[in-house]
């Protein structure tokens, strides 16, 4: 092509006996478009760069306006959404002097509950050289200042995220900040692929199943007047997370409405002493270090611990109202039971360190680094010996975040196998995770938490129709390092079907109070076991549907 052009450049189309003046016409048209050819290409090199940042921006009047895809829940509902919306401003040295009253004027219609029509005057007469009159403003207010089409009186077109569900998935969402990046929850871990991306991100939460979540913890909250509630639903198998809901909570779209605090996700953040469900890890210890499930222990009176020198270092006790069927009791009856002498002697017969390796093997010892997120550091014992292992065999002096626990019963339960969560759907396929016990132990597991779901202090979860295994937990908080005896943390964990596990579930409460139905008592088979039977009881239809 530039041969071409080069030949009519020199010679021009009737070769070199064409005139002067031709030849000239033809420098110059050969000249123009040699400028507009390296004009293209330059621009579509310039294009070429910006293409994948540009395709993920919507123009609005010469300006480009960043672009966040949607957040929606396993069938597709918006949780989270950009909106074009718009400021209101005022550049006073672009008002004409003329409209200066027509500008005041249109400020106090458009804004008549900010602005009256001497503040407006006072505007648009000051010396400020842009004024932001209205953050967001509603189609109607901006429809009034773009129908006056006054000079200096502008919208400035913005995209404001939304979020329909509003305080339901308050902390599994998060929100934005002012710039549009994500600073708390799936907005802020999957931030990337939110700017980067137009297809939505499509989580593992399910709204219908969240909403029953949402409303009885929330009543669970009102009725036993606790500091907290929260409740979280994983699949056994897949890691998904279907509901996770953490109380108090707070309004993305309105974050000063609620204390900053509200802001804190218990269930990944909070640290508590989980009492007795620990249970269910002494007695896959037990059985998996060859305790037989035969062997009786006497748990009809306290059972004393002895310090090196033969004094009594600690006498392990049960609550007032533990009365056990019979004087001894085996290794199932002692968990289904929820004896805590019975536990304590269980675990004095463990192998030195079994008990920390065990939890280190449930990665309990530590923060747990998620896809969605970092959890708190648990608190694990700082040394072992025969009261910090008889302790923590009913959950005493040994903290984590009901994360951790959650994921320690879903894999002692489910065959032995540790699966990381996630807040993204998957398919169901093989399972992908880490052995940490044998199927053969999690399989003798199941019957003893079906039992205690079924005949003891789990019996208030129980849902016709579907057999489900779980654990109770009543444990007492610490004022100024000394036990409270009016301030404590129930808990009920389950997993169901009980003999082969789909689903874990785990509800707690934080400081509980009694009530007239309960008599006064604050123990989790008053308030924690409850809750989760009305959240079975709705559930269970959407989950085999």
């Amino acid at each position: 092509m530039f041969e071409v052009g080069k030949d009519i450049f020199k010679h021009g189309f009737t070769g070199a006996r064409a005139d002067t003046m031709t030849r000239g016409r033809l420098k110059t048209l050969y000249t123009v478009f040699l400028i507009a050819f390296v004009l293209f290409a330059g621009r579509t090199l310039q294009l070429g760069i910006m293409g994948p940042n540009r395709a993920r921006l919507a123009g609005a009047d010469n300006e480009w306006l960043v672009h966040r895809a949607d957040i929606v829940d396993r069938n597709g509902d918006i949780l989270a959404k950009n909106v074009a919306s718009g400021h209101i401003i005022l550049r006073n040295k672009a008002v004409r002097e003329k409209d200066r009253e027509a500008v005041a004027q249109t400020i106090h219609q458009a804004l008549p509950y900010e602005y009256s029509l001497a503040d407006a005057i006072e505007l648009v007469n000051s010396s400020k050289r842009f004024i932001r009159l209205k953050k967001y403003a509603s189609d109607a207010q901006r429809e009034i200042i773009q129908n006056a089409k006054l000079e200096g009186l502008e919208i400035e077109k913005v995209q404001t995220r939304k979020y329909p569900k509003r305080r339901l998935f308050s902390h599994a969402v998060g929100f934005v900040g002012e710039d549009g990046r994500g600073l708390e929850g799936a907005e802020r871990v999957y931030n990337d692929y939110l700017t980067e991306n137009k297809d939505a991100l499509q989580l593992s939460l399910d709204s219908r199943i969240q909403s029953v979540f949402y409303e009885q913890l929330s009543f669970a909250m009102q009725k036993y007047q606790t500091k907290a509630a929260m409740g979280m639903l994983m699949n056994s198998r897949t890691g998904e997370i279907i509901a996770m809901v953490s109380l108090p909570d707070f309004d993305p779209e309105n974050l000063r409405a609620d204390p900053v605090s509200h802001r804190l996700f218990k269930p990944m953040r909070s640290v508590y002493e989980l009492g007795s469900i620990f249970k269910i890890f002494n007695t896959a210890l037990a059985l998996e270090n060859g305790i037989s499930e035969d062997k009786e222990y006497y748990v009809a009176k306290p059972f004393p611990i002895y310090d090196k020198h033969g004094r009594v270092a600690k006498k392990i006790t049960d609550i007032r109202s533990f009365k056990p069927p019979r004087p001894s009791l085996n290794l199932e009856e002692i968990m289904m039971h929820s004896c805590n002498v019975g536990s304590a002697q269980i675990a004095l017969e463990l192998p030195d360190g079994a008990q920390k390796e065990f939890f280190e093997r449930l990665h309990m010892d530590k923060a747990l680094n998620l896809e969605f997120g970092r959890t708190e550091n648990s608190l694990p014992q700082r040394k072992w010996g025969p009261v910090e292992r008889a302790t923590v065999a009913f959950g005493q002096g040994y903290a984590v975040t009901p994360m951790h626990l959650l994921l320690g019963v879903n894999a002692v339960a489910n065959g032995g196998i540790y699966i990381y969560p996630t807040l993204q759907k998957r398919s169901v396929g093989v399972v992908h995770g880490e052995r940490v016990l044998a199927d053969e132990i999690s399989a003798k597991l199941r019957p003893i938490m079906l039992r205690v779901a079924e005949e003891t202090s789990g019996k208030r979860a129980r849902v016709a129709g579907i057999q489900i295994g779980g654990k109770t937990s009543t444990a007492e908080k610490y004022t100024n390092g000394k036990i409270d005896n009016k301030r404590n943390v129930t808990a009920f964990v389950g997993v169901f079907p009980a003999n082969a596990p789909q689903y874990t579930i785990l509800v707690v409460l934080d400081e509980p109070q009694g009530t007239k139905e309960s008599w006064g008592w604050r123990t989790a088979a008053w308030n924690a076991v409850p809750t989760t039977g009305k959240i079975l009881d709705s559930i269970l239809p959407l989950l085999f549907e």
